[in-house]
């Protein structure tokens, strides 16, 4: 292994915004799946399909962890650096660090899953029969569509969260006020399609609310159309928010409102919007990548092209 000349700072594991769906263990494999659908093989679970001893797995996700960003030239290092980055995975730890009832969990998504097994199948000094058996089960199967019907998970309808608030704001306006979910229902559409799971913990219309607010104090927008007023807001009884109904958030007066649209184009997509995105990554499908490529879709360049 050769290293650059300069060998980069230390990279920290960041938790996961984002909870776990299901996790239980099958015929002595740790697996499961979270809330965005994306699936994980524990750290014991990935030794087990692999046939490897789980300090080995252990070394391997050190050692990416330690030489992350520096070229690999030889041995098992450069095997994970080109399977792992022709796969357009470029994550600094090879798993997902989640929090769950109180403990840490440490998930290896799929890509990395198969790399592991592949390796221990084809690859390393010591290949062994589990790994091969388990990778040639997985070539047609698939590790997803395994792990799915492993723990009997079906995939839960993810607009449900969103179009039932829909509903029940649909007519919630004062007559004479916006409010910002509907003005931002457009903005939630596109995150959901990107794969965000938009439930009780991602309320992107929250994120809007606060910034708009402070546009509105600060740019003294009170003093030049009515006054914003309370409105009544009821989240679905599902929600851990509905124990705290009614919710008393502002609307605003429709004189406002092309001032809202613009400033909801011009400034918080522009400005406030990528930041969010980029916060969000981890809970995208596609990590960090997925949320790179939304972020960019507001450039200024891109954004002064839209109708």
């Amino acid at each position: 292994m050769v290293k650059s000349p300069q060998v980069p700072a230390a990279h920290k594991q960041l938790k996961l915004d984002l909870g776990i769906e299901m996790e239980r263990d099958v015929n002595g494999i740790e697996m499961g799946v979270l809330e965005n659908g994306m699936t994980y093989l524990t750290q014991r679970g990935l030794s087990a399909i692999c046939g490897a001893a789980r300090s080995t797995i252990q070394e391997i996700s050190k050692e990416w962890e330690d030489n992350f960003g520096l070229d690999f030239q030889r041995g098992r290092a450069l095997y994970f650096s080109d399977y792992l980055r022709q796969a357009g995975y470029d994550d600094p730890a090879l798993y997902m660090e989640i929090e769950h009832n109180g403990s840490t969990h440490y998930a290896y998504p799929e890509i990395v899953c198969m790399a592991f097994i592949e390796f221990f199948a084809f690859e390393a000094q010591r290949t062994n029969d589990t790994a091969q058996r388990n990778f040639r089960k997985l070539a047609r199967y698939g590790l997803n569509q395994f792990i799915y019907d492993a723990l009997g998970y079906r995939p839960a309808d993810k607009w449900v969260y969103f179009n039932d608030r829909v509903s029940i704001l649909q007519d919630s306006s004062p007559d004479g006020y916006f409010i910002v979910f509907k003005e931002t229902t457009g903005m939630v559409v596109d995150l959901i399609r990107a794969g965000l799971p938009v439930n009780d913990k991602t309320i992107p219309d929250i994120s809007v609310g606060k910034c708009w607010s402070k546009h509105w104090d600060d740019s003294g927008l009170s003093e030049d159309h009515d006054a914003r007023i309370k409105f009544e807001h009821n989240y679905p009884n599902y929600y851990p928010q509905s124990v705290s109904n009614p919710q008393l958030p502002w609307a605003y007066p429709d004189s406002a409102l092309a001032e809202f649209r613009r400033w909801f184009k011009h400034e918080y997509l522009l400005t406030k919007y990528p930041s969010y995105i980029l916060r969000k990554a981890n809970a995208l499908s596609g990590g960090m990548n997925n949320a790179e490529q939304i972020a960019a879709l507001y450039e200024p360049k891109k954004i002064a092209g839209k109708k």
